[in-house]
């Protein structure tokens, strides 16, 4: 690989490496941090990045032939005023004696608090009768094709320019929306932003990498990050705006559902704790002895690694996943199986399914619906006494998939005030989202009814069983 712009990632250098204009940037001191394949050509020499000077690559000219001083090169003056040098023609003289006539365009490169940290310099050769309009018809190509949204506004807030980036994004055409101010895109409680922005343009403060949120035409909410920089013109007075806005939407929602898995994880966690507390209160109910209690207490917990088992995909030896299906039945009876009496005689919890055939997804999901009714009856609800008892029933009607939790004889109940807790969001957001369903509570006297009702399209059904 050779010491080009290979040492910088992402799609921007790529765009640059294959311009047939040359660039290339340097720190504040001239050494050389980039260029483009364009660049070594116009050179002869490839440059070893951070290491050698600009003026060991070639010598400057005037047009007229005379040597140009170090000060009045591009670099010093982009450097001296703050601001782009434009369309400077010079000649460069290469190692070999070569020389070649072109237009320079030098701009500073700034940090995120305005510092300059270096210089970016396109060089037109005018040897192969490239012109200034031409590159800039192909910066503006590059604008144009870029999948960001690219915009321009005067120092207004009125668009000027509007690219397709923007169109995919927001919705609207150029004709649409060249001319109106930027303000139809922004939401009606954020309106108070615009004039902030601006204000802070007019002093020529760039605005790198702000958060916030933009209306589509169809006025659909969009999540952007939006970045702002001054345009100036050739005296440095600001007379508009360039906003880079980039669609974060898939970002914030990657985001929002690993806070959702993390906090998911803590709820599980939490829940195990009780589990385990639960099972050696309901195994001490029937044990007489130690053995006895630690038999019941091992039994409970075989149980539970074999409901884990059967919503778990199969791994080969040679490290292919193996989806598998599970019956319904035999799903929810392994996770109630540890709150089960001991005695078949004065069972606790009775399961009368329309038994069905349901994949790992929809299996876990149903496992972790059940695993979280138990677990709150055990700590609130009939399965926190002796005497309460739990009926599960679930049957298809039409086109849909019932599933019926009753709890009665348990401590008396009511219904709860105050913000839902996580385990109520988190089951919500299980029937809504992972199954496509809906559910609904009543707080009887009797104790807690449940209602999940499932498209019958995740669940195949079978035969009628029950125990």
């Amino acid at each position: 690989m050779s010491e080009s712009s290979q040492s910088v990632a992402g799609p921007i250098p790529g765009l640059l490496q294959s311009l047939s204009e040359a660039l290339y940037a340097t720190d504040p001191e001239g050494t050389v941090t980039f260029f483009n394949p364009a660049a070594r050509e116009m050179w002869g020499v490839g440059p070893r990045l951070g290491k050698n000077h600009i003026g060991e690559i070639w010598k400057l000219f005037r047009p007229d032939g005379r040597p140009l001083a170090a000060h009045e090169a591009p670099l010093a003056l982009a450097l001296k005023n703050g601001r782009p040098v434009r369309g400077l023609q010079l000649i460069g003289e290469r190692s070999d004696g070569r020389r070649i006539p072109f237009l320079a365009f030098s701009a500073p490169l700034l940090d995120r608090d305005g510092a300059i940290t270096g210089v970016v310099h396109l060089m037109v050769d005018l040897a192969h009768h490239v012109t200034a309009e031409d590159a800039l018809q192909r910066l503006a190509a590059i604008v144009e094709s870029s999948d960001d949204a690219i915009i321009g506004k005067d120092i207004h807030g009125v668009i000027t320019d509007w690219n397709g980036g923007a169109q995919r994004l927001f919705g609207y055409t150029p004709s649409e929306v060249i001319g109106r101010p930027v303000a139809i895109l922004i939401p009606e409680d954020r309106h108070n932003e615009e004039p902030d922005i601006l204000g802070r343009l007019r002093r020529g403060d760039r605005i790198a990498h702000y958060e916030t949120v933009r209306r589509h035409k169809n006025g659909r909410l969009i999540d952007i990050s939006l970045s702002v920089s001054p345009i100036k013109d050739r005296d440095g007075n600001v007379i508009g705006a360039s906003k880079i806005a980039r669609d974060i939407t898939m970002r914030r929602r990657a985001e929002e559902q690993q806070f959702l898995l993390l906090r998911e994880m803590n709820h599980r966690i939490k829940n195990l704790f009780t589990l385990a507390s639960s099972i050696v209160s309901l195994s001490a109910r029937s044990a007489v002895t130690p053995s006895q209690l630690v038999l019941a207490v091992s039994e409970r917990l075989g149980a539970l690694a074999t409901a884990q088992a059967l919503t778990i995909p199969q791994i080969t030896d040679t490290g292919t996943r193996i989806e598998q299906r599970t019956g319904l039945f035999a799903l929810i009876e392994a996770i109630v199986a540890p709150y089960k009496n001991a005695c078949d005689q004065q069972a606790n919890i009775e399961i009368t399914c329309c038994d069905a055939s349901v994949e790992a997804e929809v299996a876990t999901s149903l496992a972790m619906l059940i695993n979280e009714f138990a677990t709150n009856a055990a700590k609130y609800g009939a399965l926190s006494t002796p005497d309460g008892r739990v009926e599960i029933h679930c049957g298809q009607k039409g086109d849909r998939y019932l599933v019926h939790w009753t709890e009665r004889g348990g401590p008396p109940v009511s219904f709860p005030v105050g913000a839902d807790g996580f385990g109520t969001r988190l089951v919500k957001v299980t029937v809504e989202s992972r199954l496509g369903g809906e559910i609904a509570r009543e707080w009887r006297p009797e104790g807690l009814a449940i209602k999940v009702t499932i498209p019958a399209d995740r669940i195949h059904a079978a035969d009628v069983k029950s125990v």
